[in-house]
């Protein structure tokens, strides 16, 4: 699912920190942050990097590397691609930044916006890199057809209090994707009707509408199509408990257990990304430092909005990776 790449940022409290021992949380991002040319300097880098878009190939049976490095464009942004292009990339990421000092141990949460909470997953341990990669190849697959069955869009609505874009949404029967940082709030739905929604929030006084350059209704029950399937598959997985605590898209709460991992990644295919949300939890309980592992830097961004105090690092090539000086963060 991707994250609107601009936000208006608007005041928010901010939360007391009780802890005084920095803490560290990683963050992955998810659809819309691909673009040609991602990871090539990763796989040039380092072994371990080359490791991961090798297996990728090899797991998938045809060359994603080459589509990651080399496009098309087009070919790239289709969702059976996107989703495991993305993850490829930034499982490479965190791979060569923990062969550059990265422990895994000096983190106390993870999380990822949509697709990229697969990564999160893999990252926390409670996934395997081939199982996760396998299935959101093929919950690309699922969510684009099912955009092709029932056609949809999604629009991020600027400056608008939640309250009223629930409003919006409750007269045209469009949903709430993606509560992403104060005033930023994707809506997704039918064409028509997200159309209608749009008007109305601009009348509503938002800042700005904006449609997104996607092709369905992500998070959205046009996406149910897909839910049936993606379910059976992932009653298929073992999971893991985490050793990092997952902070889960749809409640915004820490998950523990192997069954909720099941149930969260169902939810999620139709449901709302509560990352507003998610960061406000982290930072609650003692984040101060928000580490971006994958291509861009939209939850970069979107963290400094919801949590101006916080720091926050983009780690998406390797020349940011090999430039951090790791040790500095924890202490």
């Amino acid at each position: 699912m991707p994250e609107c790449k601009i936000c208006h940022g608007f005041f928010m409290s901010k939360s007391k920190v009780t802890t005084s021992k920095p803490k560290i949380a990683l963050v992955f991002p998810g659809q819309g942050s691909q673009h040609v040319g991602m990871g090539l300097d990763l796989y040039e880098a380092s072994p371990v990097a080359q490791e991961v878009f090798d297996q990728a190939d090899k797991i998938l049976g045809f060359p994603l590397s080459r589509l990651c490095f080399e496009g098309p464009l087009e070919e790239l942004s289709q969702t059976i691609n996107t989703q495991p292009a993305i993850l490829a990339a930034s499982v490479a990421s965190l791979r060569l930044a923990m062969e550059a000092g990265l422990n895994l141990e000096d983190v106390s949460y993870v999380a990822g916006h949509s697709l990229g909470e697969y990564t999160a997953l893999v990252a926390g341990r409670a996934m395997e890199f081939h199982h996760a990669l396998d299935l959101v190849r093929e919950r690309g697959r699922l969510m684009q057809e099912a955009a092709v069955e029932n056609p949809g869009g999604m629009a991020a609505i600027l400056g608008l209090e939640l309250e009223t874009v629930v409003q919006v949404c409750d007269a045209f029967g469009v949903q709430i994707a993606n509560i992403n940082c104060p005033g930023q709030i994707v809506i997704s739905g039918d064409l028509e009707a997200l159309e209608q929604a749009s008007e109305m929030a601009k009348e509503k006084g938002a800042r700005r509408v904006m449609p997104l350059e996607v092709r369905g209704a992500y998070h959205s029950n046009l996406m149910r199509r897909a839910l049936r399937r993606l379910r059976y598959l992932l009653s298929l997985l073992r999971f893991h408990r985490p050793k990092i605590p997952l902070i889960a898209n749809t409640t915004a709460q820490p998950l523990h257990r192997r069954r909720d991992i099941k149930a969260e990644l169902s939810h999620q295919l139709c449901s709302c990304v509560q990352w507003q949300g998610s960061v406000e939890f982290m930072v609650q309980k003692g984040v101060s430092t928000f580490v971006e592992v994958g291509p861009g830097n939209v939850l970069s961004g979107l963290i400094g909005r919801i949590s101006a105090e916080s720091t926050t690092i983009s780690l998406g090539n390797a020349e940011s990776i090999n430039q951090l000086n790791w040790a500095s963060l924890t202490k």
